[in-house]
């Protein structure tokens, strides 16, 4: 292997900027965006506050000095919906990945260890790991990866693959200088880790593609984004109100019925939820 960037030898033909990138913005489209917002949609819908609060922190927010209802409130739904955005949004670039390397090479989803997308091109088999940025590990994980990687290669050559098989750790976004990853005891834990440009790249042999993604995501997230934020207001103002009710006494935060709530031994129960009506038993 050398530290070049494992690109195809026939990148995509230059034919009309529409035709060439349009069934990719149809992808991402409703298969990136309508997907991420409806999460996002589900997400917001589904909070309730007395259910949030008792996973946060009641002593953070006092170190911040929020003493405002509503900011707090706020920062409690932004902190909700944030939490697994980043996971969710790199799954479905994942997705959108293997679709592009399905119509360019051929690819598919993999089922092995570590590895998202398999596929051949000029001679060599890749497997592919794919994650959202360049930091999403610690070095057991990485070592993890690699002995991932080497089984595999393992495995497929068992199965009768008998060309060069290359590993490879994709990242939709981010940098890395140095892409080629060499372990100097054992040659077949090397890998390749390609980030942002170079990831789109090595699967597309385009080096513009990675900012056509942005296009469709753009247009996209605006159409969205406008019903959002009315739900979004929504549910902050009824958030911010059963907050009042629960947890304000003298147009102040309550700290002390707020820490009751939270970490009281016996449970303390908030007066804005709904507790479940009881039935009346039929007369005898």
């Amino acid at each position: 292997m050398t530290d070049s960037l494992n690109v195809p030898e026939s990148p995509i033909t230059p034919v009309t900027p529409v035709s060439r990138y349009q069934h990719y913005y149809d992808y991402l489209a409703s298969n990136v965006i309508d997907e991420f917002y409806s999460v996002r949609f589900k997400k917001l819908q589904s909070l309730k506050l007395n259910k949030v609060l008792r996973r946060k922190n009641p002593y953070l927010y006092k170190a911040k000095n929020i003493e405002i209802v509503s900011d707090l409130v706020q920062s409690t739904v932004d902190a909700f919906l944030s939490s697994q955005e980043e996971t969710l949004f790199g799954g479905l670039l994942e997705k959108f990945a293997i679709f592009v390397s399905s119509g360019l090479h051929g690819g598919f989803k993999s089922v092995l260890p570590s590895v998202d997308l398999e596929f051949e091109r000029d001679n060599k088999y890749y497997i592919v790991g794919i994650k959202s940025g360049t930091n999403w590990a610690n070095s057991d994980q990485i070592a993890r990866m690699r002995e991932n990687f080497k089984s595999n290669k393992e495995t497929l050559k068992a199965k009768g693959v008998n060309k060069e098989i290359v590993a490879v750790n994709g990242c939709v976004y981010g940098k890395d200088s140095v892409p080629l990853k060499v372990n100097a005891d054992d040659k077949e834990l090397n890998y390749y880790k390609y980030a942002g440009q170079d990831f789109w790249f090595f699967i597309t042999g385009d080096d513009d593609f990675y900012k056509e993604i942005i296009k469709p995501i753009d247009q996209e997230a605006r159409k969205k984004d406008e019903q959002f934020k009315k739900e979004y207001a929504a549910k902050v103002n009824e958030m911010t109100l059963d907050f009042t009710k629960d947890f304000v006494t003298n147009n102040q935060i309550d700290w002390e019925k707020l820490l009751d709530f939270t970490s009281k031994r016996r449970e303390v129960k908030a007066k804005s939820a709904k507790q479940p009506t009881k039935k009346k038993q039929p007369k005898t």
